[in-house]
């Protein structure tokens, strides 16, 4: 058994800034949880899946990605989770918000796939800079820092991409394109 997600990767210079702030918060604010992965949006949590089921699943995903158009994401500004994550605020588009219940749906209905939390709230996306090791102090510390700084990005989202666990931390396994807008 491994443990997986998927999520949207932003382009590379994205990701260059993200680790940049998770660097920040690393060196300032001894918060290196959100380190253990690539900037990211999740759309679909952490799961178990069987080691010699991987390219079943892998065949549904791409499967999914192939009738499925490429989203347009806006980055904007900062948010929180209170009192322990801090975030690069994901505008919630129509778009997004239908990829994210499709793919659910198809990974419950193809292949067993189901989080249980995620169906008891509303997806809330989101790419985390600092992770629930940030203590309270720090998060009180850093958050009137992030409140009101300015971010803005605009990208296509253009795969969907498998992240696999090795023990330590999140990598990518593969992608998946969505076709062009």
């Amino acid at each position: 058994m491994s443990r997986f997600f998927i999520a949207l990767l932003p382009p590379q210079q994205i990701q260059d800034y993200a680790n940049q702030i998770k660097q920040y918060f690393a060196d300032r604010y001894a918060s290196r949880g959100a380190q253990n992965s690539p900037p990211h949006i999740t759309l679909q949590p952490p799961f178990e899946w069987i080691d010699a089921n991987v390219l079943l699943l892998e065949e549904n995903l791409r499967n999914f990605a192939s009738v499925r158009e490429s989203v347009p994401i806006t980055l904007s500004g900062y948010q929180a989770f209170a009192p322990r994550v801090i975030y690069i605020n994901v505008v919630k588009t129509p778009e997004l918000l239908a990829l994210q219940a499709d793919l659910m749906s198809h990974l419950e209905n193809h292949l067993g796939i189901v989080d249980k939390v995620s169906k008891t709230r509303p997806f809330a996306p989101h790419m985390t800079v600092a992770f629930k090791d940030l203590t309270r102090q720090n998060f009180k510390a850093a958050w009137p820092e992030f409140e009101q700084r300015e971010l803005q990005f605009e990208f296509a989202a253009d795969n969907i991409t498998l992240l696999q666990h090795d023990g330590k931390r999140w990598n990518v396994k593969s992608e998946f394109r969505l076709s062009s807008l």
